[in-house]
C-alpha cells in the first residue's frame, strides 16, 4: 500500500524528501550566478541607461549640429596696416584664430605627447585611459597616473564650460555631457581641425588668448615660428596657466620645469632625440614679453578714432544678414587700413624726438611765469574758468558725478593729494599730488597732431594725434581738432590768383590795406617781420615766401572773401570759415585732416581726393564686407596747382621754410608752407614733396599756453622739426623706395611766366599781356 502511494506521487510530480535535499544546491547555484552577473553588467547597464538618457537631453539640453559646427568663440578684430602689419587690435578676449598649417610641428607633437598620446586613435573618449584613471588612480590612490580627459574632451568642455560649484551628482552629469559632446566633435571635424581648435581657444593669460595671441605676447612671433622650445612652453601652460606663467618672476622656475617635462614626453614618444633634448633643456625661458595694451603700440589715436568713430557708425549702418549688428570685440573682423606702419614709426619717433627737445625750452619759460604754464597777461580769473572747464571734461568729474557727489564733494575730491603715476619726457614717475594739481602739471606739456597722406591716392600713410596716448587721450589730427590756422591758410588766396591768371612773378606794392567793414572800424593788417621790404613791390612768390601778411590783404581785396571761402570748400575744408578779410591770414580753426587734405589738391595735379584711411573690412572667414575708396574732384588744372606748387617752393627755397635745406639738410624739391597764430598759441607747418602731404601742429591744450616770444614760438620751429625728422628717415629707407626727385610739370606748356627775370624783361618790354591781369599800377 505504502509502496504503491510513493509510485503515485512519483507519477504525480511529487519528490521525496530526499530528492528535494539534492536538488536545493542547484538552485542556489544557478540564484547565485544570476544575481553575480546582475551586479556585473547592472553598472554597464545603468551607464549606458544614463549616458543615453543624457544624450536625449533628459539631464539638459546638448548642442546641436548647428551650435557644434559654428561654436561661440569670442574672435580680436584686426587693423591691418598697409604693409601687413597688425596695428592693433579690439576685443573682449585678445584671441585670433589660426589655421591647422600656420602651426608649428613642434607645438602639435608637444601638445600630443603632453596631454592625449592616443589622440589618433581614439574617437572623442579613450576608454583605456578612462580605465588607467579608475584603477590606477581612483582605486590605487596613485596621483602620477594623469588624467583621462581627450584634447577632444577638454576642447568640449572649453567650448561649453561648466557652472561653477555644482554638486558631485551633476558633476558627473556633466562629466557624460563632455564625453557626448567630444564624440560629437569628433564626427563633425577632423583631428588637425580639433587640435587647432583646441590651441585657438586656450587662455594663455596675459591677454593672450589663442596661439596666436600667446607666440606674439611670449615670444613676439607667430605659431608656424616656434622653436622647440617655446612651443613645449606653451604646451606646458595648458596644464595650469595660472600655475605655469612665465610673466610671474615667482613661477619662472616652475614654467621652466614643466616645458622640459614637456620635451621629455616629445622625447618619450619619438618627437625628440635625447641629443636634441639635453641641449634644449639646459635653456633658459627665453620669454620676449610683448605688453597687450590699447594705449601701446603704433597708432593709438587713429585706432581709437577707427573705434568710437569710423567702425561705429559703420556697424550702425551695415549689419548682419540676420539683422543683428557687427560687434567689433567678438566677431572677428579684419579692418585694411592705409597705414604704412615703417611711416607711422617714422612720425611718432620725429614727433617724439622734436617734442623732447621743445619742451625742455618750454618748460625752461615756464620756471619764469608767475602763473605758470599760462601766459604772463592771463588774469587769475581767466585761469579760474580754464581750470574749471578742465575739471569739467575730465573722466574722473564724470565718474564722481554719476555717483551723486556733489559739487562740494568734488572740489574737495579734486584738492585732496592721492598717489598717481604721471607722464614725463623721462619717463612715467610715481608722485602724490591733487588730481587738481596733476590737470595744471599736464597743462605745462605742449600738444601736436601730424598727419601724412598720399596725394595721388588719398591714403593716409601717418596720423599722430598728440604725444603720448595713454596719458593724453585728446586726438589732435581728426575733423573735431581744429585749431586757428595762421599763414598755412595763405597759399589758398594765392592759388585763387594764379587760377585768375596771375603769375608768380607778378609784383605787388608790400604796403597797408585798409578793409572797409560795415558797421565796424575799418581793418588794416599789420605785418610781422622782414620790416626791410615794407614799402617796396615784391613778387608774389617772395611774398609767400616770407608769409607777408600785406601782400595776402592785397589779394585777397582783389577778389573778396567769398571767392577764397568757395575754393577752400572745394578743396575739402568744411569747418566754419567766415566770408572776412580776416580770413586771408588764417583767422578760421580748421584740422590738421582737412588741412593735410586740402593742401594735396596741388601735388595732385588740382584734383582735390579725400583722405580715407580704411580700404576694407573682412569678417572672420575672409568674405569682403565693405571696400572704400577716396572721392575725388577736379580744383583747378594741373598748370595752376603746378603754379601754385612752385611759390610754395619758394618757402622751402630762400623763405620761412629755408632751414629744411640749410639745418636739416634735406636738399630734395620740396613745397611747404609755416604758420603762426596770433600771441604765438599755434606752430604749423605742411610740407609737400612729390609722394607724401604732411600736416603738423604744435601748441598748448589751451591759446593761453605759449612761447612768450616770436623765436620760438614760429612755425618755423615749433612745427617744421617734425616734417624734417619725418622726411629725412622716410628719404633714408630705400626699401620704401620713394621718389625725391622734382614735381611733374603740366604735359602742355605752361601760359604763365615761371622765370622772374624773364617776367621783367617783357613786363619792361610792354608783353606782360595777362600776366597783368588785377593789378593796378595807378592805384599805387
Amino acid at each position: 500500500m505504502n509502496a504503491h502511494n510513493q509510485e503515485d506521487k512519483k507519477e504525480n510530480g511529487f519528490l521525496s524528501r530526499e530528492s528535494r535535499e539534492q536538488k536545493l544546491p542547484a538552485k542556489k547555484v544557478k540564484k547565485y550566478l544570476l544575481i553575480f552577473w546582475t551586479l556585473v553588467f547592472a553598472p554597464f547597464l545603468l551607464i549606458f541607461l544614463v549616458v543615453y538618457m543624457v544624450s536625449m537631453g533628459w539631464f539638459g539640453e546638448l548642442p546641436n549640429v548647428a551650435e557644434l559646427q559654428n561654436p561661440k568663440l569670442n574672435l580680436a578684430t584686426e587693423i591691418i596696416s598697409s604693409d601687413g602689419k597688425i596695428l592693433g587690435k579690439y576685443y573682449t578676449e585678445n584671441r585670433v584664430n589660426v589655421k591647422y598649417k600656420e602651426l608649428s610641428p613642434f607645438l602639435v607633437n608637444g601638445l600630443i605627447a603632453t596631454e592625449d598620446a592616443r589622440f589618433y586613435d581614439h574617437s572623442g573618449v579613450d576608454l583605456r585611459g578612462l580605465f588607467r584613471v579608475l584603477f590606477r588612480t581612483v582605486i590605487g590612490g596613485d596621483q602620477s597616473g594623469g588624467g583621462g580627459s581627450t584634447l577632444s574632451q577638454q576642447l568640449a568642455k572649453m567650448l561649453f564650460p561648466r557652472e561653477k560649484n555644482q554638486s558631485k551628482i551633476r558633476l558627473a552629469m556633466r562629466k557624460i555631457k563632455e564625453w557626448i559632446i567630444a564624440a560629437r566633435l569628433e564626427q563633425q571635424y577632423t583631428k588637425d581641425e580639433i587640435l587647432t581648435m583646441y590651441l585657438n581657444k586656450f587662455d594663455f593669460v596675459n591677454l593672450a588668448v589663442g596661439i596666436k595671441s600667446a607666440s606674439k605676447i611670449y615670444f613676439n612671433t607667430t605659431p608656424d615660428s616656434l622653436k622647440t622650445e617655446q612651443a613645449a612652453m606653451l604646451v606646458g601652460m595648458c596644464k595650469n596657466p595660472s600655475l605655469f606663467n612665465p610673466h610671474l618672476q615667482r613661477r619662472i622656475d616652475t614654467t621652466l620645469h614643466r616645458r622640459n617635462v614637456v620635451m621629455n614626453q616629445m622625447m618619450k614618444y619619438g618627437f625628440l632625440s635625447q641629443k636634441n633634448y639635453d641641449s634644449l633643456k639646459t635653456l633658459p625661458l627665453g620669454i620676449n614679453f610683448q605688453q597687450e595694451d590699447h594705449n601701446l603700440g603704433l597708432a593709438p589715436y587713429l585706432r581709437e578714432y577707427l573705434r568710437d568713430d569710423f567702425m561705429k557708425k559703420w556697424c550702425d549702418e551695415n549689419p548682419k544678414p540676420d539683422g543683428t549688428k557687427y560687434n567689433i570685440y567678438r566677431d572677428g573682423l579684419k579692418i585694411y587700413t592705409t597705414i604704412d606702419s615703417r611711416l607711422q614709426r617714422y612720425a611718432e619717433q620725429a614727433m617724439e624726438r622734436h617734442m623732447k627737445e621743445i619742451q625742455k625750452d618750454f618748460s625752461k619759460e615756464c620756471k619764469q611765469k608767475k602763473n605758470a604754464p599760462f601766459d604772463w597777461n592771463v588774469t587769475k580769473e581767466e585761469i579760474n574758468s580754464i581750470m574749471t572747464s578742465s575739471i569739467h571734461r575730465s573722466d574722473r568729474y564724470r565718474m564722481l558725478k554719476m555717483q551723486g557727489m556733489s559739487e562740494a564733494d568734488i572740489k574737495k575730491n579734486f584738492s585732496t593729494p592721492v598717489p598717481m603715476t604721471v607722464f614725463s619726457w623721462n619717463g612715467e614717475f610715481d608722485t602724490i599730488m591733487s588730481p587738481m594739481d596733476s590737470i595744471r602739471y599736464y597743462k605745462q606739456y605742449l600738444q601736436t597732431g601730424f598727419m601724412s597722406m598720399d596725394p595721388h591716392t588719398g591714403f593716409i600713410k601717418s596720423w599722430v594725434g598728440g604725444i603720448n596716448y595713454k596719458h593724453f587721450k585728446y586726438d589732435h589730427v581728426n575733423r573735431r581738432a581744429t585749431r586757428q590756422v595762421g599763414s598755412t591758410f595763405k597759399p589758398f588766396v594765392y592759388a585763387l590768383a594764379i587760377m585768375e591768371g596771375w603769375s608768380p612773378c607778378q609784383k605787388i606794392p608790400n604796403v597797408p590795406v585798409t578793409f572797409e567793414l560795415p558797421n565796424q572800424p575799418p581793418w588794416t593788417p599789420q605785418n610781422s617781420s622782414e620790416e626791410e621790404y615794407n614799402g617796396k613791390m615784391v613778387t608774389m612768390k617772395f611774398a609767400l615766401a616770407l608769409s607777408i601778411n600785406w601782400v595776402t590783404a592785397y589779394i585777397m581785396k582783389q577778389f573778396g572773401p567769398e571767392p577764397v571761402v568757395q575754393l577752400a570748400r572745394r578743396l575739402g575744408i568744411t569747418a566754419p570759415l567766415e566770408p572776412v578779410p580776416s580770413l586771408c591770414l588764417g583767422s578760421a580753426d580748421i584740422s590738421v585732416f582737412e588741412m593735410t587734405g586740402a593742401m594735396s589738391t596741388f601735388a595732385n595735379k588740382g584734383t582735390r581726393i579725400e583722405p580715407i584711411f580704411v580700404t576694407r573690412i573682412e569678417d572672420k572667414n575672409g568674405r569682403v564686407l565693405a571696400e572704400f575708396s577716396p572721392k575725388s574732384e577736379e580744383v583747378m588744372d594741373e598748370e595752376k596747382a603746378y603754379v601754385s606748387l612752385s611759390l610754395m617752393q619758394g618757402v622751402v627755397q630762400n623763405g620761412t621754410g629755408q632751414r629744411l635745406h640749410s639745418r636739416y639738410k634735406l636738399m630734395q624739391p620740396m613745397a611747404g608752407k609755416t604758420g603762426t597764430t596770433q600771441n604765438h598759441s599755434d606752430g604749423w607747418y605742411m610740407g609737400i614733396t612729390p609722394d607724401l602731404v604732411s600736416g603738423i601742429w604744435v601748441g598748448g591744450e589751451d591759446r593761453s599756453i605759449h612761447f612768450s616770444g616770436l623765436k620760438e614760438g614760429q612755425g618755423a620751429v615749433m612745427a617744421l622739426p617734425i616734417f624734417a625728422y619725418y622726411m629725412q628717415k622716410v628719404y633714408a629707407d630705400k626699401k620704401l623706395n620713394f621718389y625725391q626727385g622734382d614735381f611733374e610739370k603740366p604735359t602742355k606748356k605752361i601760359s604763365v611766366e615761371m622765370d622772374c627775370d624773364k617776367y621783367n624783361k617783357e613786363m619792361e618790354s610792354g608783353k606782360g599781356g595777362e600776366s597783368d591781369k588785377g593789378y593796378d599800377d595807378e592805384k599805387f
